[in-house]
């Protein structure tokens, strides 16, 4: 084999020369020019590292972190001294033109709104991304991420860690199996949020710190003054940044109910909540989807199925024949799916799974069972060839459904003015029944005031907006600030 073949070249395709061996000895490429031969390890950059991004990145720390961008060096300061050999960087791009062809892979845990770019642009130059949850802040950003990754043969995942746990492979064998009947019912819930959400936007004005660079932390969103109120951490609770708890967990929570009950696009969706916001998200919300029957397994049916999603201190009424003083809450949500035999119950990201008969079935395992850490994992499938790899269990051939099932959720709930249960059409990814002359609109400002003792109400809402424009918008996002996604490539996804 040639000795100047690209270490990325040769995980993307050099393995097939192998035999298809999951690792090629170190003896095949050799060690020239002093790189470490891809069998061993990989080159990761990082995107996003101040927060979860550096729990992610430890995780991977057996290889070789060469990179860290970030928008704020105080937030991240502890990731740069924990990395002290890795290149610093605020500008993701500029990275990505300086060490691109050294990187094999990213890691990108940014908030929502700019994970789609940030990853679209890597695995365009052939790079294997992992993408903290939710994947993407749209939908039409999650179907493009998906076909992209099909399209250049990359290795992906998604942080939700307890994907490549045993809770979410015992839910499916369960249900597989027949054990708990067909399920035409879920209800799912978290007890986040745990950060601001219902709020106006602040008026006061705030210095931008030195350390920050506001500019590339708003990325394609609309431009607006700084405030320390939006990053770090509280940029979830904004709808321009964030998509609230439902992003933060129903891509761990929802997770074991797309992947057991075998779904793809909802039919319907339908939300409510509390004070509806224009800037953030609501302090409590619940919304519900229909997803059509599917094609009956073997040992069970997959009927019509209606789902329920709630958060923010609203939780599901308990189930029949569960036990007095048992809390549904397990690591912050829970999932109870209703079968036609039996109820079963799990927490956040299907852990601990038990049915309410107190039955403990012995199963078939259905699942390739996966005895490393999620972000490992991915590092594992990162050096498989695309023809021999294993997807991982958070691969965005799933994840990539699975996230705009959890958005929808933010459409859902952004359009409840319109008070009516919504069609969708998945395959096109567009409503089909919002009245042509139906428009919507949200709260500026609440205006409750306490004058001489007697409350007054004079709320500030936003002009009224054609539903349907503004529906689109939701699905796919205006880029502002001269940035630009690339084309949707062709297929099915």
């Amino acid at each position: 084999m040639s000795s100047n073949i690209s270490r990325r070249r040769f995980i993307q395709s050099g393995a097939t020369v192998a035999a298809g061996l999951t690792v090629v000895p170190s003896a095949v490429l050799g060690k020239s020019k002093g790189h470490i031969s891809p069998s061993d390890k990989l080159n990761i950059a990082g995107v996003g590292v101040g927060g979860r991004g550096f729990t992610v990145l430890r995780g991977m720390e057996s290889q070789n972190i060469i990179a860290l961008a970030d928008v704020d060096w105080k937030y991240s300061k502890r990731v740069f001294d924990y990395f002290p050999n890795a290149k610093r960087y605020y500008d993701y791009r500029k990275m990505y033109d300086e060490l691109g062809k050294s990187i094999d892979a990213v890691m990108i845990a940014t908030s929502d709104h700019t994970h789609a770019v940030i990853a679209a642009d890597a695995i365009t130059m052939g790079k294997h991304v992992y993408v903290e949850k939710p994947l993407t802040h749209s939908v039409y950003e999650s179907r493009l991420l998906t076909r992209l990754a099909e399209k250049f043969k990359v290795a992906t995942q998604m942080g939700n860690t307890a994907a490549s746990g045993p809770g979410v492979r015992q839910i499916i064998d369960w249900i597989w199996d027949g054990q708990i009947g067909e399920v035409r019912r879920v209800d799912a819930y978290t007890d986040r949020p745990i950060w601001p959400q219902g709020l106006q936007r602040p008026m006061q004005k705030e210095s931008i710190p030195e350390t920050l660079k506001w500019d590339l932390f708003i990325g394609p969103a609309p431009m607006r003054p700084y405030n320390s109120i939006y990053t770090p951490w509280n940029w979830r609770g904004w709808w321009d940044f964030g998509t609230g708890a439902l992003g933060d967990m129903a891509c761990h929570i929802l997770n074991p109910v797309f992947k057991g009950l075998n779904l793809l696009y909802p039919t319907k969706v339908q939300g409510s909540s509390t004070m509806l916001m224009a800037e953030s998200c609501p302090a409590a919300q619940m919304f519900k989807y229909v997803f059509p029957a599917r094609d009956n397994m073997p040992k069970v049916g997959m009927p019509e199925v209606e789902i329920t999603w709630y958060d923010g201190g609203l939780q599901p009424f308990r189930p029949d024949g569960m036990p007095i003083g048992k809390s549904l809450n397990v690591g912050g949500g829970a999932a109870i799916f209703y079968g036609s035999k039996d109820t079963l119950i799990c927490g956040n990201g299907g852990r601990e799974p038990w049915l309410i008969s107190g039955r403990t079935p012995n199963s078939p395992k259905a699942q390739r069972e996966i005895t490393i850490s999620h972000e490992m994992d991915w590092v594992r499938a990162c050096k498989e060839s695309p023809e021999h790899r294993s997807k991982p269990a958070s691969d965005f051939s799933i994840a990539g459904p699975l996230n705009e099932m959890v958005v929808m959720g933010v459409l859902a709930v952004r359009l409840q003015g319109l008070n009516q249960e919504l069609i969708w059409d998945g395959e096109n990814m567009k409503f089909t029944n919002i009245p042509e002359d139906a428009t919507v609109k949200s709260i500026i400002e609440d205006g409750f005031k306490i004058s001489d003792g007697h409350p007054t109400f004079n709320k500030t809402w936003t002009e009224p907006q054609k539903a349907e424009v503004f529906a689109q918008e939701l699905i796919k996002h205006t880029y502002y600030n001269g940035w630009k996604l690339p084309d949707m490539p062709q297929g099915r996804s």
